[in-house]
């Protein structure tokens, strides 16, 4: 591979902005493809690609560059020099990499790659509450699953098409997918491809969601004419999937304390032509207490540290902070003892997270369960998903069901 001038500044400048004004690396990059209109796909997998992958491997690069935060651009080119290298690339004569002591770069990555914190480039406190909470050997497997590039899987949206037809229609744009055993409604790119912009995405036809993901909507139990509240539905990723499980029928009522996020679900909502989700912005205690008793199913996709989806959010690992997680924690209880009041007697419950760790997952549950609230339910089945066992993102789902 031979590297071009202004596709490498391009990474460095993402770069400034990702470590050191503490910008989102999707919107870093979004903005970054849109820089020059002669770049092709090749040049904007590279941007892309090569940004996510140095943020992803930040601190083993940095200590293998010998360089500290806050990174100036000389900083910065040393560790695309050590990113480089270790790819195999061949370094251009450019005067910002005159003094890259390739050998010493190769010997630093195998010394550094025995010790897991830098192995799989997290920090500290995230490597010690890890191995607390899943063990040692479970947690190297899973760290590691979840430091993988993560595949483009669609959630076909069966209310417009069927998976055979968007495979087809596909095929013909030269986008090749496969089915995914256990995933009734999912498409696996088998490379990576700019799909937003095809006619298909534009009908409404799929959206971009991982396996695991499609697995919650599945766990909820709907059916066509049921009501069923969305609690924390954000831009509507589940939502739009129940709509589809419902088949247009029934009432979904969508809720979420961010009304911008909401806009953003209606917008989606109309594109795939689910006409039966009434978005409802939490601005008060009301909102909910109108619902108590009144729900079929009730989804809480609740908010969480986000550590099941390191492979597609990588910045994640160096915004988190172990405070936010103890409070994160707090509201999660919050929430499931509310919101668990929508469930009428004999409805269901389906709680959820994107992490991977139990004191935010079945310990969660436990503790409802053994509370005032959660007396009137009882535990049906979870589901743990691990990413370096499933492949995708690591979620977790538990369902309850109101007592008779």
């Amino acid at each position: 591979m031979r590297l071009h001038r202004n596709l490498c500044f391009s990474v460095i400048d993402g770069l400034t902005l990702i470590f050191n004004e503490g910008n989102y690396a999707d919107k870093v990059i979004q903005q970054l493809l849109k820089r020059d209109k002669r770049w092709g796909a090749r040049d904007r997998a590279f941007v892309a690609e090569t940004t996510y992958d140095i943020v992803r491997w930040k601190r083993l690069y940095a200590e293998i560059a010998e360089v500290k935060e806050p990174f100036d651009r000389e900083n910065l080119w040393r560790m695309f020099a050590v990113w480089a290298t270790l790819k195999g690339i061949k370094l251009p004569d450019w005067s910002y990499f005159e003094s890259t002591p390739t050998r010493k770069i190769k010997g630093r990555f195998d010394e550094l790659s025995k010790i897991r914190k830098f192995k799989e480039s997290i920090p500290d406190w995230l490597d010690e509450i890890g191995e607390k909470e899943l063990g040692n050997e479970l947690w190297t497997k899973e760290i590691a699953a979840l430091n993988e590039q993560a595949d483009v899987i669609l959630r076909v949206n069966t209310l417009k098409t069927t998976k055979e037809k968007l495979q087809s229609e596909l095929f013909d744009l030269e986008i090749e997918t496969e089915f995914l055993k256990d995933y009734p409604n999912a498409l696996k790119l088998k490379e990576r491809a700019n799909v937003f912009t095809t006619e298909a995405f534009k009908n409404g036809f799929f959206e971009v969601q991982d396996a695991s993901s499609q697995l919650v909507a599945e766990f909820l139990n709907v059916q066509p004419g049921m009501r069923v509240v969305d609690t924390c539905a954000g831009a509507g990723g589940k939502t739009l999937h129940i709509a589809s499980l419902m088949e247009n029928k029934g009432q979904i009522i969508a809720m979420d304390i961010y009304a911008n996020k909401l806009h953003e679900l209606k917008r989606r909502a109309k594109r795939n032509g689910a006409h039966n989700i009434e978005p409802r912005a939490i601005d008060s205690t009301k909102v909910i207490k109108k619902l108590y008793d009144k729900a079929d199913r009730v989804l809480i996709d609740a908010p969480c540290s986000g550590l099941g989806v390191l492979r597609r959010n990588p910045d994640a690992k160096w915004k988190l902070q172990p405070d936010f997680i103890d409070k994160i924690k707090v509201t999660q209880q919050e929430i499931l003892q509310q919101y668990s009041r929508m469930v009428k007697v004999g409805g269901q419950l389906v709680y959820a997270t994107c992490s991977v760790l139990p004191s935010e997952n079945q310990e969660q549950v436990k503790k409802f369960l053994n509370s005032e609230a959660g007396k009137n339910f009882t535990f049906v089945k979870e589901n743990i998903v691990l990413a370096h066992k499933s492949g995708y993102d690591g979620f977790y789902m538990a369902l309850l069901e109101r007592k008779a």
